[in-house]
């Protein structure tokens, strides 16, 4: 044990004193928050392109008035199209709105035309399309000499309130499912990084070491699986911590660059609002409820079993990274071979989690939430819309069992390739190095 503790304090301390462990943990939330900055000033960025639009509205369905937006300006003309073309590039027009004549008031079609020396923009297209069939909405209604009040009656907003069956119970709201998908999509490909980007460090730490020929004076003193256990906990040890210093400084970070910025929240959601039709009022009732809903959320059971399936997962497929590094030197092509058999399930599973999340009751689902080469990113997901507790039981059950076995697999297979020098190992030498003897 005192050996062991050793080479996890040296993996440790060796990784966390770098100078590039240092500056990419320091420099990632800073990126990530430049990230943010730079979107959020892309979204809000208005373009200084100006058009003006020359309107001929032969339907008279605009009733000369159609609303300029965001630099798009439109002028009704009584001239017919033919004088407009002829005098198009001395009238200062970027472009011509046609609006033909209505043929059949019940027709679900209709076409205008746009005559410009290029394509209309998304946003001009857009503007177009939603100003004219509101418009065109409303002279139907005159012309069929429809009630208004009847016709507004028949736009209803259904939503789905859950409520228990025993009387007593939790009673949900109808934003628990979103807000469960949300904690769920986000804690399972979490997970799906973490296994990526750490389990191949533990691999590239020691096809490192067997190059350097390092571990052949660390194994005249400890046993290789103590080698590859000490290994694995210690960059294991190293992504937790880097993860809680990011835990850390993101939110700090991003706090400073709203108040830099002058990001108002209350500003930006009634921005939002000018192009919806949600009442401020429900809006901000349903921000305040949804806070109230992750609030609900039994996090004294998620985050103690995320921990878990974290673990589980790290151990696993850690173990199996560690057992390809062992037994290949430094041509990492080889080394990307011999790791697809381990990566498809982690793919596989990104996969089957984005379903789960959706429809965490489906045998796909439960399937995936037990079977341990999935359950580390998939039951994580689905913690948060409550599975039944044996699922939950036999899941932790069956992912430390597997994870147990594919450490003394792997390290079976480590103590022969990593001491292993000029012989390429392929998975019919790993079969033959699980059964050697000591």
């Amino acid at each position: 044990m005192d050996k062991l503790l050793l080479i996890i304090k040296r993996e440790y301390l060796t990784r966390v004193t770098r100078p590039s462990f240092i500056i990419a943990t320091l420099i990632t939330p800073l990126v990530f928050v430049l990230f943010f900055v730079v979107v959020g000033f892309i979204f809000s960025y208005e373009s200084d392109d100006t058009k003006k639009i020359a309107v001929v509205d032969e339907s008279s369905i605009l009733k000369g008035a159609l609303k300029d937006e965001k630099g798009i300006f439109f002028k009704f003309e009584n001239q017919s199209i033919e004088s407009l073309r002829r005098n198009f590039k001395s009238s200062g027009y970027d472009a011509i709105l046609v609006l033909p004549p209505i043929g059949d008031l019940f027709s679900k079609d209709y076409i205008v035309y746009y005559y410009s020396n290029g394509q209309p923009t998304l946003d001009v297209e857009v503007h177009v399309k939603d100003r004219v069939s509101d418009a065109l909405r409303d002279h139907k209604i005159d012309q069929l000499h429809l009630d208004r009040k009847q016709l507004e009656a028949l736009n209803t907003s259904v939503d789905v309130e859950p409520e228990p069956i025993e009387k007593g119970g939790r009673d949900a709201t109808s934003l628990t499912s979103a807000i469960g998908a949300g904690i769920g999509f986000i804690m399972g490909f979490f997970m799906y990084m973490a296994v990526f980007i750490y389990g191949t460090m533990v691999m590239r730490s020691v096809m490192e070491e067997k190059t350097n020929r390092i571990v052949e004076v660390m194994v005249s003193s400890v046993k290789p699986f103590q080698m590859m256990m000490g290994k694995i906990i210690g960059v294991g040890a190293v992504g937790l911590t880097q993860v809680l210093i990011w835990a850390i400084m993101i939110p700090v970070l991003m706090t400073i660059a709203q108040v830099a910025m002058g990001f108002d929240a209350e500003q930006q959601m009634k921005m939002s609002q000018g192009t919806s039709n949600l009442n401020p009022e429900d809006t901000q009732a349903m921000i305040i409820a949804a806070m109230a809903e992750i609030g609900n959320v039994n996090w004294w059971l998620i985050l103690p079993l995320f921990v878990i399936y974290f673990l589980g997962g790290y151990f696993l497929y850690s173990s199996m990274f560690a057992a390809v590094g062992s037994a290949v030197g430094d041509d990492m092509g080889e080394a990307q071979t011999l790791t697809i058999p381990i990566v498809i399930p982690v793919v596989l599973a990104i996969y089957i989690m984005i379903k789960a999340v959706e429809t965490p009751t489906s045998s796909l689902s439960v399937f995936a939430s037990i079977f341990p080469l999935f359950s580390p990113i998939v039951m994580p997901a689905i913690l948060a819309s409550k599975p039944p507790a044996w699922q939950i039981i036999t899941s932790v059950l069956v992912l430390i069992g597997t994870s147990i076995f594919f450490v003394w697999l792997s390290g079976r297979i480590y103590r022969v390739g990593i001491l292993l020098y000029g012989k390429k190992g392929t998975f019919k030498e790993f079969a033959k190095w699980i059964f050697y003897k000591e």
